[in-house]
C-alpha cells in the first residue's frame, strides 16, 4: 500500500441527521443572499423562478444525486464513478476537470460567504461601532505613505474588503480544526449553528408569510404584475402560451438563481460520515446509502421550502429602492426585515413581528455571519479525499502534503486573492459561483449516465434508462453555456485550477519517472501463484520479451537462439506484457503461466506500464546469492522524441533503456545487476 493510501484518515460514521447539518452549513446559509438575488435578476416573476430553482433540484438534480450515491458509497462521488466507467487519459481528464471545478467552488463559496457576511456586519449597528472605534487606528499610515499613495490603498481596501479578509483569517481557525478530520465535536458545532440559523430565518419567513395571508391584496397585486408579462395580459386567455412564456422567463434567471443548489453540489462525498447497519459490509453499505439517500431528499425539503417563502416575502413586502445596489437590504433582504425595515407598503417589519427590531436584527446578523463563515465544510470534506486521490494517482506525491495540510492552506491563500480581486463584492462573484456549481451538477448527471448505459445490455431499455439523466445533463450544460457567456470570470478560475493540477502531474510523473511505481503482483489463481514463486527460485535463466501479434513464440525461440547462439537446451521464459490503462500511475500487475509447445510463458495483464512491469519482473526473478538473469530485447525502429512521449503518456516506449534504468537504480552493484540486451 502506497504512504498516500495509508496516511487516509477513516472517517467517523454519524447518525445521518446530524450529518444533513454539516451539509447545511453550505447549502441552507444561501438563504442570506439568495432571495435579494432572486428579485433582482426576475423582479415580481422571483417566486416563480425560485419554482423553476426547487423543481430543477427534485426533479434533476437528486434523483441523479441519490443514484451516484448508491454507486459510490465509499464518498467518491461523480468523479470516482466516471473514473469507473471511462478509464484512460480522457477519463483522467475529465476528472480533473471536475476536480478543478470543485476547487474552485470551495474558493468562491468561501470568498462569496465571507463577503455577504462582511455585509450584515456593516449594517448592523454593533459592528458599525466596532468599526468605528478601528477606522482611527489606519490614520498613522496616512504620514507614511502620503494622501496619493493612501487613496490607492483605501480604493483597494475597502471597508467591505477589510472586514471580509478579517473573517477570512478568523474562520481560518475552524478550518485548521478541519484538518484533523469530521469529528463528532464539528458535527455537533455544525447541528448548533444551522439549527439556530434556520430557527431565526423560519421565525422570519414565517412572519412574512402569516402577514401576507391576513393582507390577500398583496398577493392580487402581486399575482396582477405577474399576469401582464402573459400574452394578451392574463394567463386565462391564452393559459398555455401563458405557462410556456413564464416558464422560460423563469429558466431564463435560473443561472443567477444556481446559486439556490450551491452546497448540494457535492453532498455525495459526505456518505462516509453516514452510519449504515452494524451489519453493513464496507463494499455493501446498503443501510449507509439508504440514510444518505434519505439526507439528500430532508436537505431538498427543507431548502425548497425556505426558498420558496423567503423569495415569495422578498418580493412582495420588500421595497425594491431597498433591494437596489446601495440600498439597505441589498443581500440582505430577511436580515432587513429582521431589524424591522420599512416595508413596500410603508409600514415598519414590526407589523409582520413585535420581536423584529434591534435586539432580534442582531441576533438574525449573528447567527448569518457565524454560518456564512462556515460554509464551504461539505466541500471540504470533498476536497480533503478526491483531490489527493486522484493527485497520487496521476503520479504526484503528496504524503507530505497531507500532513502538512499545505493543500488547504494554498486554497486559503487564493481565497484572499479571489477576495480582492472581486473586492468582496457578492454579485461579482455570483457568477463565477454558478458556473461551478452547474458544471459540477453535470457531472453527476453524466456519471449517473454513463454508469447506467454501460450496465444496461438491452438496447431500447439502456436509453429509455439513460435519457433521464442524459436530459439533466444537457439542462446544466445549457446553464452553464449561458452563464459562461454572461460572466466568464468562473470558467477562467476554474480552467487555472484543471491547467495548474494537469500541467503539475505531468511535470510529476516526469521527474518520478525512474520509480518503479510497483505495488505486488496479482494472479490469476493460487496455483499461478505457486508456479511464480518456483520460477523465481531457479538459480539463472534468460527472459525475452515478446508482443503477440508480430511473430509467434516458436519463432521469437529460434531468433534468439540463432542470434545468441544458444542451445536447444537453454531454458528462455517469455513474457507477454499487456498494456492495461497507461494514465495510471501505480499498477499492480496481473499474471497468468502458461505452457506453448513447451515452452514457458508469462502473461501480465492490467499494466500502466511495460517498462515498469518487466523491470519489476527482472528484479523479482533476481537471486541474492545467484547469478542474475538476462532480458533479450529487439530492436525498435521508433524516434527518440516519439518513444519518450508514448512512455510518458501511453506507457509504451523506450522500453530498453527504461528497464536498465530502473534497474540500475534498485540494484546499485553492477555484479548483482539483470544484464539487458538487445540485438
Amino acid at each position: 500500500m502506497t504512504p498516500e493510501a495509508q496516511g487516509r484518515r477513516p472517517a467517523v460514521a454519524n447518525h445521518w441527521l446530524l450529518v444533513l447539518c454539516l451539509v447545511g452549513l453550505d447549502y441552507f446559509s444561501t438563504l442570506a443572499y439568495l432571495p435579494s438575488l432572486a428579485v433582482a435578476a426576475a423582479g415580481n416573476l422571483a417566486p416563480l423562478a425560485a419554482l423553476a430553482v426547487v423543481l430543477v433540484t427534485v426533479c434533476l438534480a437528486l434523483p441523479a444525486y441519490a443514484y451516484v450515491v448508491g454507486r459510490s458509497p465509499g464518498g467518491r462521488g461523480a468523479a470516482g464513478l466516471l473514473e469507473q466507467v471511462l478509464p484512460g487519459w480522457g477519463g483522467k481528464i475529465l476528472v480533473l476537470t471536475l476536480l478543478g471545478f470543485a476547487a474552485a467552488d470551495f474558493v468562491i463559496t468561501r470568498s462569496l460567504s465571507l463577503a455577504d457576511a462582511a455585509t450584515h456586519v456593516t449594517h448592523n449597528s454593533h459592528g458599525q461601532a466596532v468599526l468605528g472605534r478601528l477606522s482611527p487606528a489606519a490614520e498613522w499610515l496616512r504620514p507614511w505613505l502620503g494622501a496619493e499613495r493612501m487613496a490607492q490603498l483605501e480604493t483597494l481596501f475597502s471597508r467591505q474588503v477589510i472586514i471580509t479578509l478579517g473573517l477570512t483569517v478568523l474562520s481560518l481557525a475552524f478550518w485548521q480544526l478541519l484538518q484533523r478530520g469530521f469529528t463528532r465535536k464539528i458535527l455537533y458545532l455544525a447541528a448548533a449553528v444551522v439549527t439556530m440559523y434556520l430557527a431565526v430565518v423560519g421565525i422570519v419567513v414565517g412572519s412574512g408569510l402569516i402577514y401576507l395571508s391576513a393582507h390577500p391584496e398583496l398577493w392580487r397585486a402581486w399575482w396582477n404584475s405577474v399576469e401582464q408579462v402573459a400574452p394578451g395580459g392574463s394567463i386565462g386567455k391564452h393559459p398555455f402560451l401563458s405557462v410556456a412564456a413564464l416558464s422560460l422567463l423563469a429558466l431564463w434567471a435560473f443561472p443567477q438563481l444556481a446559486l439556490g443548489l450551491s452546497g448540494f453540489e457535492l453532498t455525495m462525498t459526505i456518505t462516509p460520515l453516514v452510519r449504515g447497519a452494524i451489519n453493513d459490509a464496507p463494499e455493501d453499505a446498503r443501510q449507509r446509502v439508504r440514510n444518505t439517500r434519505k439526507l439528500l431528499c430532508a436537505a431538498v425539503a427543507i431548502m425548497s421550502v425556505f426558498l420558496l417563502g423567503s423569495v415569495f416575502v422578498t418580493t412582495l413586502l420588500v421595497p425594491r429602492d431597498a433591494l437596489a445596489s446601495g440600498g439597505l437590504a441589498k443581500d440582505r433582504a430577511l436580515a432587513y426585515l429582521a431589524h424591522g425595515g420599512v416595508l413596500s407598503s410603508g409600514e415598519p417589519a414590526t407589523a409582520l413581528n413585535g420581536w423584529f427590531g434591534s435586539v432580534f436584527g442582531s441576533l438574525f446578523d449573528l447567527s448569518t455571519v457565524v454560518v456564512l463563515s462556515l460554509a464551504g465544510a461539505s466541500v471540504v470534506m470533498g476536497l480533503r479525499e478526491m483531490l489527493p486521490h486522484y493527485l497520487h494517482r496521476l503520479g504526484m506525491a503528496l504524503t507530505w502534503a497531507g500532513q502538512t495540510g499545505v493543500i488547504m492552506h494554498l486554497l486559503n491563500a487564493i481565497i484572499l486573492v479571489v477576495t480582492l480581486v472581486f473586492q468582496a463584492s457578492l454579485s461579482a462573484q455570483q457568477w463565477a459561483y454558478a458556473t461551478s456549481v452547474l458544471v459540477l451538477l453535470a457531472g453527476a448527471a453524466l456519471a449517473a449516465g454513463v454508469d447506467v448505459y454501460r450496465r444496461w445490455r438491452i438496447s431500447s431499455v439502456r436509453w429509455l434508462a439513460t435519457a433521464p439523466f442524459a436530459i439533466t445533463c444537457a439542462f446544466f450544460l445549457t446553464m452553464t453555456a449561458v452563464t459562461a457567456f454572461t460572466h466568464s470570470s468562473g470558467v477562467v478560475i476554474a480552467l487555472t485550477f484543471v491547467v495548474t493540477i494537469v500541467l503539475t502531474s505531468f511535470i510529476s510523473r516526469w521527474l518520478r519517472s525512474t520509480e518503479l511505481r510497483f505495488e505486488g503482483f496479482s494472479f490469476s489463481d493460487e496455483a499461478t501463484r505457486i508456479r511464480w514463486e518456483g520460477i523465481c527460485g531457479r538459480e539463472f535463466q534468460i527472459v525475452a520479451p515478446h508482443r503477440p501479434g508480430l511473430t509467434s513464440v516458436a519463432e521469437k525461440h529460434l531468433a534468439i537462439q540463432r542470434e545468441f547462439r544458444l542451445s536447444a537446451s537453454t531454458p528462455v521464459l517469455f513474457v507477454e506484457a499487456t498494456l492495461g490503462d497507461p494514465s495510471e500511475f501505480y499498477q499492480q500487475p496481473r499474471i497468468e503461466i502458461h505452457d506453448e509447445q513447451g515452452r514457458e510463458v508469462v502473461r501480465v495483464s492490467k499494466c500502466a506500464s511495460i517498462s515498469h512491469v518487466l523491470a519489476s519482473l527482472c528484479l523479482a526473478l533476481c537471486r541474492p546469492d545467484g547469478r542474475p538473469p538476462e532480458v533479450i530485447f529487439g530492436w525498435s525502429n521508433e524516434r527518440p522524441l516519439a518513444a519518450n512521449l508514448n512512455f510518458l503518456l501511453l506507457g509504451e516506449g523506450n522500453i530498453p533503456w527504461m528497464v536498465r534504468e530502473l534497474v540500475r537504480r534498485a540494484i546499485p552493484d553492477v555484479r548483482s545487476q539483470p544484464r539487458i540486451l538487445i540485438g
